[in-house]
């Protein structure tokens, strides 16, 4: 048994955001710097790839 739940158009509920976004999958990216005087002290980086991972995706031992 399932129920949909429908928006009115242009809205839609997080979960079902991230729903859609986990299933696709995610890549996230950043870069941060802190400088004092035009010389970077910390820099700092992120890249992050953040998605589902499904039965059929997995395989077989």
């Amino acid at each position: 048994m399932s129920a949909t739940v429908e928006h009115p158009v242009g809205q839609i509920a997080l979960v079902d955001l991230l729903d859609r976004l986990l299933g696709a999958g995610v890549v996230l990216a950043g870069d941060v710097v802190i400088s004092l005087s035009g010389v970077d002290l910390v820099q700092i980086r992120l890249h992050a790839l953040i998605t589902t991972i499904r039965a059929d995706m997995v395989e077989p031992r």
